[in-house]
């Protein structure tokens, strides 16, 4: 078992660690969630049947690790929420960007917020496709979906990340041009 961590571990870590950053856009919690992953892993290892590649497997584990996070965050929001009667409208959830985006393009870092745009199906997709270059039929198999939901998914992400870049677009030029 060892043996094969050590192997899953170097072959997937890098894959691993970007796509649960692209995910939750914070390099600490990423490092945490990536930990949970392996757990998830080391526990499930006997059980995995082969029935899909070992990539696929791996990466719908953390895309599960990633939707709990979620649900944990929304809950822990809701509860504070909840508990505090403050003005909903003043309450902006703001991401900061990791140093390695910063020092990017400018339309590169357009695309890495509008991620936020998407539902995390469809950012789920649009990472395995684009950024870690999986099949139509991997990506299906990663995420549980038929291969036609995961065109649906990427057509309607992508439809979203160009309104949402268009959109911003438009503001940038109404402040440049006012």
């Amino acid at each position: 078992m060892e043996e094969a961590f050590q192997r899953i571990y170097e072959k997937y870590h890098g894959d691993i660690f970007q796509f649960l950053f692209y995910m939750v856009k914070n390099r600490e919690q990423a490092e945490d969630l990536v930990q949970e992953v392996y757990i998830r892993i080391l526990k499930s290892y006997d059980s995995f049947e082969g029935r899909s590649s070992e990539k696929t497997w791996i990466f719908s584990i953390a895309r599960h690790v990633a939707i709990d996070f979620f649900r944990k965050q929304k809950t822990l929001k809701q509860r504070i929420l909840e508990t505090f009667d403050w003005d909903r409208q003043q309450i902006k959830d703001v991401h900061p960007l990791p140093e390695e985006i910063a020092a990017q393009n400018e339309e590169l870092q357009g695309i890495y917020r509008s991620l936020d745009s998407c539902t995390v199906d469809q950012r789920s997709v649009i990472i395995l496709r684009y950024l870690q270059g999986l099949s139509i039929a991997e990506t299906a198999a990663a995420l549980g979906f038929t291969e036609s939901k995961v065109k649906t998914t990427q057509h309607r992400a992508l439809k979203a990340l160009k309104k949402h870049l268009a959109d911003h677009n438009v503001r940038e030029e109404g402040i440049l041009k006012g």
